[in-house]
Formats: structure tokens, sequence, C-alpha cells
């Protein structure tokens, strides 16, 4: 494997992995807090950085079938959320494209 590149984003309010602190997403790409996770609050998101992805796997969620791939951590290699590849239901097709990264498996830091 080769050397890995890292993103950074600039701005006051950047999303890091609880683990190994790399980047993942910041405030502003934020749609929503009101998602569940396996463990917990999610955040829906439009837009995240260095992360890699599974394969793509139907699975029944809450809100009905989807095609997602899970999103893992290129720092520590951890899942941390899923990206919707395709949603059955009409009403869900405005997550496609978007990611799901669980709040538990997320740091909050917070420049003035």
């Amino acid at each position: 494997m080769g050397k890995m590149i890292l993103e950074y984003l600039e701005g006051n309010r950047i999303y890091v992995c609880k683990k190994c602190h790399i980047h993942l997403s910041n405030y502003e790409s934020r749609i929503s807090k009101n998602f569940r996770g396996g463990s917990g609050q999610a955040f829906l998101l439009d837009r995240g950085i260095n992360y890699h992805l599974g394969q793509l796997e139907d699975k029944d969620l809450m809100t009905g079938k989807h095609t997602i791939q899970n999103l893992s951590c290129n720092g520590c290699n951890q899942v941390i959320g899923w990206k919707y590849v395709k949603a059955y239901r009409e009403s869900e097709k405005y997550k496609e494209g978007k990611i799901i990264i669980e709040r538990n498996f997320l740091k909050r830091i917070k420049w003035n």
C-alpha cells in the first residue's frame, strides 16, 4: 500500500475521529443530528473526508430498505458509519449519496 494522504478541513468546528483525531467532516456539512446508528445518535452529513468505503450491501433500516456501504476511518480503520447508495422508498431518496457518522466515534474541535 502506498503512502496515505490525509485531507484537512478549515473552519471553526471540525469533526474528528475520536480514536485517531483525523478530520472527518465539519459543522457546515451537517444536514441533521436526528439520526440513529448502532451506538446511538448519528449525524447525516453532506460531505466527509479521510474515510474509505466497504462493500455494497442491502440493509433493512428503521426507514426501510437501503443499499449502503460502511465508512471506515483512514487513520485507525474503525467503522464509523455508512454511506447511503440507494433508497428504495421515494421519501428516502434525499439520503442517496449522503453519509452517516455515529456521534460515538466523533469528537468536535472548536476554534474561536
